[in-house]
C-alpha cells in the first residue's frame, strides 16, 4: 500500500482565526474560555464556552450563499481553504483523484434548534427550505468539495468526539488503496447554541466553574470537573508520498499508523480496554517506534483522564516508559468532531517546531494522573514520532500516528 503524507494544514479555533495564530496562542499558554457571547445563556447552568469571534463568514461565503450554509460548514470551509494553500498545488492537478473526507459529531445543531422553534411558533411552512442541506454532516464536505472543486470521494465521519481522527484515516485508507491520489480532510463543529449547551450540562457533563472560566476546564488535574465547549475547525490535505515528494511539496509528516475500536460498553461512560485497543492497533501498525509526544484526548472529565492515563501507561510498559503528554482542551475547549483533526494539526505543528504545547490549569496532582503532562508551560523538544488520541460517546475511538520526515 501506498504511503500517505500531510501536505498542507488548516485550522481555527477560539484563539485564532488561521493556524498561525492558532498554534502561537496555545503554545503561549493562552486562553479561549470565556462568557458565551452567542446567545443569551443567562437561564443556563453553564454560562461558559470557547467561542471563536470575529470569523466573518463573508470571508468565504457570499451573503447570499452563507445562509445556505450553517455555521460548521463556514468554519471548516475557512480551515479547508486554509489548508489547500498551504499544499501550494499547481495547475494541473487531476481533481477527479483528488477527494473530501469531512466530520463533525453533530452538525448543524444552532439550525436545528432555530427551525425547531419556527416549527412550533409558526408552523411547518415557515421552515427554511436551507434547513436539511444547511444541517446534514456531510454538507460540509458537500460544500468544501464545490469551492474546491474537488471531484475524488466525498466521505463523512459521524462518529461524536472521535469523527476528525476517523476522518483522517478514512482519508488514509482512500490512498492506500488507490482510490484517490489526495484527499482533503476537514472536521468543524458549532454546537454552542441553548440546546447544544443545555444538553451536555444537563448531563453533567460540562464544567460549572462559570465564575472562573479561565480554569475551568483541567485536563488531568485532581479537580477537574467537565470540559468546556468549544467550536472551530481543522483540515489538512493527505496525499501519497511519491506524489508529494514529486512535485516538491513541504511534508509536514508521514501517516504511519491509526486505530479504531468499540468499547462495546456505555452509550458515554468510557472504559480503558476500547481506547487502549485503538492505541495499540495503531502503534503496531506504526511497527511500536518510539513516541515523542502524546496529544491526549484529555477532556477534563474525571473519568476519561483517569482511563486515558490508565492506557497509555498500559501501552508504553509503566509510567516510566511513557513520553510526554498534553491535552489543548483546556485553551480551545472540547471541539466535538472537530476536535480530531483540529489536535491532528496541532500535533504536526508541535512536531515542525520542535515544541510540546503545555497542558493548562494544571496544579493539583491526581494519584491516578500521574504522568508528564507538560504542565502550564510548553516546553522544547524534538518529536519524530507523535500520537494523537480521540474518543467519543457510543464507545468510539480513534488514534493517528504522525512521523518527521
Amino acid at each position: 500500500m501506498r504511503r500517505v503524507v500531510v501536505t498542507g494544514l488548516g485550522m481555527i479555533n477560539a484563539l485564532g482565526l488561521d493556524k498561525e495564530s492558532a498554534f502561537s496562542a496555545i503554545i503561549e499558554g493562552k486562553q479561549g474560555v470565556k462568557l458565551i457571547e452567542s446567545f443569551d445563556a443567562s437561564d443556563q447552568t453553564v454560562k461558559i464556552a470557547a467561542e471563536v469571534t470575529d470569523f466573518d463568514p463573508f470571508s468565504v461565503l457570499d451573503p447570499k450563499e452563507a445562509k445556505k450554509a450553517d455555521r460548521f460548514i463556514q468554519l471548516g470551509l475557512k480551515a479547508a481553504a486554509e489548508a489547500m494553500e498551504d499544499a501550494r498545488f499547481g495547475e494541473d492537478i487531476d481533481k477527479e483523484r483528488f477527494g473530501v473526507a469531512s466530520a463533525s459529531g453533530i452538525g448543524g445543531l444552532p439550525n436545528i434548534e432555530k427551525n425547531s422553534v419556527i416549527c412550533e411558533l409558526k408552523g411547518a411552512r415557515r421552515i427554511s427550505p436551507f434547513f436539511i442541506p444547511s444541517s446534514l454532516v456531510n454538507m460540509l464536505g458537500g460544500f468544501v468539495s464545490i469551492y474546491q472543486g474537488l471531484k475524488g470521494p466525498n466521505l463523512a465521519s459521524v462518529t461524536a468526539c472521535a469523527a476528525g481522527t476517523h476522518a483522517i484515516g478514512e482519508a488514509a485508507k482512500s490512498i492506500m488503496v488507490g482510490t484517490a491520489d489526495k484527499m482533503l480532510v476537514v472536521g468543524a463543529e458549532s454546537a454552542i447554541c441553548a440546546v447544544g449547551i443545555g444538553g451536555f450540562a444537563a448531563m453533567k457533563a460540562l464544567s460549572t466553574r462559570n465564575d472562573d472560566p479561565a480554569t475551568a476546564s483541567r485536563p488531568f488535574d485532581a479537580d477537574r470537573d467537565g470540559f468546556i465547549m468549544g467550536e472551530g475547525a481543522g483540515a489538512m490535505v493527505l496525499e501519497a508520498y511519491e506524489d508529494a515528494v514529486a512535485r516538491g511539496a513541504t511534508i509536514y509528516g508521514e501517516l504511519i499508523g491509526f486505530g479504531e475500536s468499540g468499547d462495546a460498553n456505555h452509550i458515554t461512560t468510557p472504559t480503558m480496554d476500547g481506547p487502549l485497543r485503538a492505541m495499540k492497533a495503531a502503534y503496531t501498525m506504526a511497527g511500536k517506534p518510539k513516541i515523542d509526544y502524546v496529544n491526549a484526548h484529555g477532556t477534563s472529565t474525571p473519568v476519561n483522564d483517569k482511563n486515558e492515563t490508565a492506557a497509555l501507561k498500559e501501552l508504553f510498559g509503566g509510567k516510566e516508559n511513557c513520553p510526554p503528554v498534553s491535552s489543548t482542551k483546556g485553551q480551545i475547549g472540547h471541539c466535538l468532531g472537530a476536535a480530531g483533526t483540529i489536535e491532528a494539526v496541532i500535533t504536526l505543528m508541535a512536531m515542525r517546531d520542535g515544541i510540546l504545547p503545555p497542558t493548562i490549569n494544571y496544579t493539583t496532582p491526581d494519584e491516578n494522573c500521574d504522568l508528564d503532562y507538560v504542565p502550564n508551560a510548553a516546553r522544547k523538544a524534538e518529536i519524530k514520532v507523535a500520537m494523537s488520541n480521540s474518543f467519543g460517546f457510543g464507545g468510539t475511538n480513534g488514534v493517528v500516528i504522525f512521523k518527521k520526515i
